[in-house]
């Protein structure tokens, strides 16, 4: 319900802006789509994952309304899994749906910008209230995932991302700060920094001049500020003030 609520909130303010700033269609440029690509990037988890993709072949979606809906492993099918597997599932597999027939416009030169929110995943599924449930039961474990799954590559896809702010993963602030160093083209990593001290309200956070260019009003995805040096540094510090105050024990 969460997830649903959260899509309508969405759309009404996305089309409310469309209204009032009469948003016109622009072609982004080739380095802004490549950066856009870039960060859809999802990490497909290897465990069970055949066993995964065909379970996914015999879902039958409800018929609870015309816009959103549900479409799940049967209770049977999800408990009967390993917790690597379940994981997997999540990872790849959004149980609602939602049906927007407007995409939002695409962002402009994204390449130089670091993004107060991260983009969408899994088309227009989103996790269900079940899917987040587990997630949260079993944090640690998605911690340790997403450092297994990250560390080869370096290379923290946007499902992983989303499943570290849904745990409120706080204790890996030292490891984002690792891999963006080790991969620092994913500007995203800092936006995950910013949305973790967001979301725990960081008072240093809060009464900055960051929140207020991004957060300060309400949900916007195009919100932003520039990537340079400067708050690239400050993010950093800001995140790593945030941990030691917080979570370093």
């Amino acid at each position: 319900m969460k997830a649903i609520l959260f899509l309508v909130l969405l759309n009404l303010s996305f089309f409310g802006a469309s209204a009032q700033d009469e948003v016109e269609y622009k072609e982004p440029s080739k380095e802004s789509s490549a950066y856009h690509d870039y960060r859809t990037f999802e990490t497909i988890p290897t465990w069970g994952l055949e066993k995964i993709r065909q379970l996914i072949k015999t879902i039958k979606p409800s018929e609870e309304d015309a816009d959103f809906y549900q479409a799940a492993l049967t209770p049977k099918q999800f408990n009967g899994l390993k917790l690597r597997e379940k994981f997997t599932y999540v990872m790849i597999y959004g149980e609602s749906f939602s049906q927007i027939c407007d995409a939002f416009p695409p962002i402009q030169d994204e390449h130089k910008k670091i993004m107060g929110y991260l983009p969408d995943q899994l088309s227009e599924q989103n996790w269900s209230d079940k899917q987040r449930q587990f997630l949260m039961a079993n944090r640690d474990s998605v911690m340790s995932y997403v450092k297994i799954l990250t560390l080869p590559k370096h290379r923290m896809g946007l499902n992983l991302k989303k499943a570290l702010l849904e745990v409120n993963a706080g204790e890996m602030i030292p490891f984002i700060i690792q891999e963006y160093k080790a991969n620092p083209k994913d500007r995203d990593l800092l936006t995950v920094l910013n949305l973790l001290m967001l979301n725990n309200k960081y008072p240093a956070f809060m009464t900055s001049l960051s929140y207020k260019k991004m957060y300060a009003k309400e949900y916007d995805y195009t919100s932003w500020i520039e990537f340079n040096k400067a708050n690239e540094e400050l993010i950093l510090k800001r995140a790593t003030d945030f941990y030691n105050e917080r979570f370093k024990k």
